[in-house]
């Protein structure tokens, strides 16, 4: 009863909150939301690149406090934006993924009707090896995950060279230097590699539909035996590991695979090698278009919102200073969408998402 009592609360305050804002009376609206802070949450792999924005908007933005910024993963910042409207609810959420037809529905249900979507660009995560290799690994996401995952398929791993995975893979001991469990990077890699490759099996695709939990332990749980080495966060580092260990690879953002091609190169994935290109055009397995979503019912009561959102669409094109965060930018009619989706605030509808 008594949390019941309180959501109204907070309801009927934020409605009258709404309210001023929208009937003429600014000052006193503005006056008793200028201690708002844009709250944001979300995917943990677009969470870099929303933080970067939030600390410039801070930075060049005085009269507005600094947006909050949390790492709660896509599926429960979904949950937590559609979960109402009201100052105890986020107002944006980052998502690797497109919103879902279900979620949607979910935050029209709790009164969410204005779920602004703006794509802010792709996310490229990229295998790599030392220039001074002898072996030009040419990989499919199968083989990638046979190698690393702690039970593939649901059964003891075995795998200690390539060729066991692969007999046409050459005999190199499996080393994979990669993120730890805290970067956003392990996130993507587990589900644009490890989860593709997992599903090449119909079995494991049903797994995912009967039993979702389970499915995620067997697709993306990483072996600990050795063969995969947590590198820490500093990616830099991670390509000076890679460059001084023939036969091993790397997994890290495309942006220091771009910066580092004197001493590494890309492996292609399905025969497709990762580029901006490739990347881009979403061709290359390790991409996929990221996206930030914005509460409609928000954006006259919390200050700033309008114009994070405006500052966010100056840096994700092609000189924007994301790009030097590894975000790809979209594809020009991508981004005229994104850049439309920022001045109408023009709600998506379920027909979008078919």
């Amino acid at each position: 009863m008594e949390a019941n009592l309180k959501n109204k609360i907070f309801a009927t305050a934020f409605a009258a909150l709404t309210l001023a804002g929208c009937g003429g009376q600014g000052n006193d609206a503005g006056g008793g939301a200028s201690g708002q802070q844009i709250q944001i949450v979300g995917s943990s792999t677009v969470y870099p690149f929303t933080t970067a924005v939030a600390e410039r908007f801070a930075q060049t933005n005085a009269s507005f406090k600094a947006p909050i910024v949390e790492s709660t993963g896509t599926g429960a910042g979904m949950k937590l934006f559609c979960g109402g409207v009201g100052d105890q609810f986020p107002d944006m959420t980052n998502a690797s993924r497109r919103i879902k037809t279900s979620e949607l529905e979910t935050c029209a249900r709790n009164g969410v009707k204005q779920v602004i979507e703006i794509p802010v660009g792709i996310d490229g995560l990229a295998l790599i090896e030392g220039l001074g290799a002898r072996h030009n690994f040419q990989l499919t996401t199968a083989d990638v995950y046979k190698a690393l995952a702690a039970n593939p398929f649901g059964k003891p791993q075995t795998a200690k060279t390539w060729r066991d995975v692969n007999p046409a893979l050459p005999a190199v001991a499996i080393k994979v230097f990669g993120p730890p469990p805290t970067s956003g990077t392990r996130d993507s890699f587990a589900e644009l590699i490890l989860e593709k490759g997992c599903d090449s099996d119909p079995a494991m695709k049903a797994l995912k539909e009967s039993n979702s939990d389970q499915h995620k332990n067997v697709c993306t749980k990483i072996r600990e035996d050795g063969a995969y080495v947590e590198a820490g966060e500093n990616d830099n580092l991670l390509v000076q590991k890679v460059a001084a260990n023939p036969g091993a690879i790397g997994v890290l953002g495309y942006s220091f695979l771009e910066e580092n091609a004197a001493t590494v190169r890309g492996i292609p994935l399905a025969g497709i090698a990762p580029t901006a290109a490739t990347i881009g055009d979403l061709s290359y397995p390790g991409a996929r278009q990221v996206y930030i979503y914005a509460k409609g019912e928000h954006m006259s009561v919390i200050p700033g919102m309008k114009e994070f959102l405006a500052a966010y669409a100056s840096a994700w094109g092609p000189g924007g200073y994301l790009a030097q965060r590894g975000l790809i930018p979209s594809p020009p009619e991508v981004q005229a969408k994104a850049a439309a989706a920022v001045q109408s605030l023009t709600p998506v509808n379920a027909a979008e998402l078919k």
